[in-house]
């Protein structure tokens, strides 16, 4: 309990526990947020920290323990009754109604109202306008949600916190899908927030994030507090070891793949602005990929990277052209089907809008793009589908309680393991990886890192896009860079820095 005269402490959970069907998510958690500074928490996934920040915030208004506001008891009934006391809390997965407008979506439940009643649109773009503004980014609110690239979408959730005038923001993994610009500018303007005495909780997976922008650093594992400290009196292997409970010299190391036979290769890939149709979205890109070999995909947001993949794959059919060849033979792909059938895989940047439905079992996520393999006389075979999903559970480590466990109750790790486990049974020759581990834990991130080297020991070309420049010189055995739809790079791994890549990402032609 917060104790007279210890006004530094905003608000406070003490022994808060929470507990679903089989599961203790919160195991008598205590956690202070300080005001004016920014209090990280960071931990694996399926740590309990996105359980932690939804209790805080009234998403969870059932639970064991108490929490205190400003010194007081409080118990808030829904999300609405802690923002109406000055909590606000930006989610990791995305809460925006894909229809409505930016400023719309920024205002709902508490639109501006006109004197005769009526919605007072030009004053809610108005302020839209304002807090789109100081994040200085390129996006009108009269601009439909469903129109925005992730990224986007995510830096208008920013902005409906940022809206708020809350006096504590609670940002579960605000930077997993923006640009290093956009990361910037979020930086300073949460730095401005703290020095008004704003509170800010900050959930990362990016543990380099930690050291810029953090003031505490808290880190939770299965549930529990493990370790709380200023940042100053830690460093990097401190937090990774206190996280996963052994040593940072454990995690991954790239095995060298032999290259073999050329499994890809585009040329001249093109993809027309749906707007602009004297611009392209893709700008005449060409590489190929060889068996065994991890081609890295880096770019800043906007670059064309995940509309690259997604042309390959067959899904802009019509405002595309260019050529692909699979296994040295120019091939036709009209349509997704038609890039499985060619043996290509695609795990999109959207792991639960676009990878899985969430409602369906492990097991029939695994089997959904390769039902041939589990049916009989035109009917799903059960025991078949389990047996596929059972090898693939096995092989990628995925943990489940049952096969027929729902997906949507897999942590973000776990269920990035059931798309790949997906595309893998359809026994692809190229598996093309967009973001794979964006949103999870530096545990989760090592075990599809070495997924993904392993697969590349098998035989299969991996194409992988991915913003963190670490991570892309970590696993690639060759670097392309993008810049505003154009390649404007291509390294080997031997000869690849971040200051080479990053000066092709900002148009530089290498």
């Amino acid at each position: 309990m917060i104790l007279p005269g210890e006004t530094d402490i905003v608000l406070e959970a003490e022994q808060v526990t929470k507990t679903f069907p089989g599961v203790k998510a919160l195991d008598r958690v205590d956690f202070q947020v300080y005001r004016g500074k920014v209090n990280a928490v960071v931990g694996e996934n399926g740590a309990g920290k996105s359980t932690l920040m939804k209790v805080l915030s009234g998403v969870y208004p059932q639970y064991k323990g108490r929490v205190f506001l400003q010194g007081r008891e409080v118990s808030f009934s829904n999300p609405r009754d802690a923002q109406d006391q000055g909590i606000a809390i930006i989610h990791q997965e995305l809460n925006l109604i894909p229809y409505l407008s930016v400023a719309e979506n920024i205002f709902l439940g508490r639109e501006f109202l006109n004197r005769l009643g009526l919605i007072d649109s030009r004053r809610m773009c108005s302020q839209t306008k304002e807090v789109l503004d100081k994040l200085n980014v390129q996006i009108e609110p009269t601009d439909a949600v469903c129109d925005l690239r992730v990224g986007q979408q995510q830096i208008v959730e920013i902005a409906k916190a940022l809206s708020l005038d809350a006096s504590v923001i609670i940002m579960d993994e605000p930077t997993s899908a923006i640009s290093k610009r956009e990361i910037d500018t979020l930086f300073h303007l949460i730095r401005s927030l703290t020095k008004h005495g704003v509170a800010v909780v900050y959930i990362t997976h990016k543990l380099s994030e930690l050291f810029q922008v953090a003031d505490r650093v808290t880190v939770m594992r299965d549930g529990r507090v493990v370790g709380c400290s200023p940042v100053e009196q830690i460093t990097h292997d401190d937090v990774v070891r206190t996280m996963v409970g052994r040593d940072i010299k454990d995690f991954f190391v790239k095995a060298e793949a032999g290259t073999q036979q050329e499994v890809l290769r585009v040329h001249d890939i093109c993809l027309s602005h749906p707007v602009h149709l004297q611009h392209y979205l893709v700008d005449h890109v060409s590489f190929s990929v060889k068996a065994g070999e991890v081609l890295g995909i880096f770019g800043l947001m906007g670059a064309g990277r995940t509309e690259l993949l997604e042309t390959i794959f067959g899904i802009h059919v019509g405002q595309s052209s260019g050529e692909v060849l699979v296994q040295g033979r120019a091939v036709n792909i009209r349509s997704p089907k038609d890039a499985i059938d060619l043996g290509i895989g695609f795990v999109p940047e959207d792991r639960k809008q676009q990878g899985l439905v969430l409602l369906m079992s492990v097991c029939a996520n695994i089997s959904l793009a390769n039902l041939k393999m589990t049916e009989r006389l035109s009917f799903l075979n059960g025991r078949l589908e389990k047996q596929l999903a059972r090898k693939y559970v096995n092989r990628l480590k995925i943990k489940i309680s049952s096969l027929r466990q729902s997906v949507e109750n897999l942590s973000g790790g776990n269920q990035q393991k059931v798309v790949t486990a997906k595309w893998l049974a359809t026994q692809p020759k190229v598996l093309l990886l967009d973001e794979p581990t964006r949103g999870i834990d530096v545990n989760a991130k090592n075990e599809i890192y070495k997924l993904i080297s392993e697969l590349a020991q098998a035989g299969l070309g991996i194409v992988m896009v991915s913003s963190e420049l670490p991570e892309i010189l970590a696993i690639s055995d060759r670097i392309v860079v993008l810049s505003e739809g154009k390649k404007t790079g291509d390294f080997s791994a031997a000869h690849a820095t971040e200051e080479l890549i990053m000066r092709a990402a900002v148009g530089k032609r290498h």
